[in-house]
C-alpha cells in the first residue's frame, strides 16, 4: 500500500492526528474515533493495524494496554514522494511570502508616515502656542487652523 493510500482514509488521518499529540492507548483512540466516525472498536483496531503495518504507527505493550505512537518513517515516505512536486507550489508559496512581506512593509511605512504627520502637527501647535506667549500645552486648546477654516 502506498503512503498516500494510507493517508487517503479519513479515519487513519484522524488517528494520526490524535497520535501526533503523543502516545495514546488503543482504548482511548477507539473511544474518540468511535464517537467521531460511528465505527466499532474492532474497526478502529483494524485501522491501527494498517497504520502499524504500513510504518505510520508503532505499538508497545504496557501491562494490559497497547500504546500507539506515530512512527516517523511513514510520514517521511509520504513527504519524500510529495517533494517531487515541490516545483509546482514552492514558487507560488515564495511569491505569496514576497507579497505578504510587501504588505507588512507598506503598512509599517504608512503607520510611520502617519506618526510623523501627527508629531509635526503637535510640534507646530506647540510652536504657535510658544509664539503667542501661551504656556498651555498644545493639546489642551483647539487648533488655530480649524478656527481659521470655519
Amino acid at each position: 500500500m502506498h503512503a498516500l493510500d494510507v493517508l487517503g482514509d479519513p479515519v487513519r488521518r484522524r488517528i494520526l492526528e490524535l497520535l501526533s499529540d503523543g502516545e495514546a492507548s488503543a482504548g482511548a483512540i477507539a473511544a474518540v474515533i468511535g464517537q467521531e466516525f460511528g465505527i466499532s472498536q474492532p474497526a478502529v483496531s483494524q485501522q491501527l493495524r494498517v497504520l502499524r503495518e504500513q510504518g505510520f504507527a508503532t505499538v508497545r505493550p504496557e501491562g494490559q494496554r497497547r500504546l500507539y505512537a506515530v512512527d516517523p518513517s511513514g510520514p517521511r515516505e509520504a513527504r519524500e514522494w510529495l517533494s517531487a512536486f515541490d516545483g509546482f507550489w514552492m514558487p507560488k508559496l515564495a511569491a505569496l511570502d514576497t507579497e505578504l512581506a510587501r504588505g507588512r512593509r507598506q503598512r509599517r511605512r504608512e503607520a510611520e508616515a502617519g506618526a510623523a504627520i501627527e508629531a509635526a502637527k503637535r510640534r507646530r501647535a506647540a510652536e504657535r502656542a510658544a509664539a503667542a506667549g501661551n504656556d498651555e500645552p498644545a493639546g489642551d486648546k483647539p487648533d488655530d487652523t480649524t478656527a481659521e477654516q470655519e
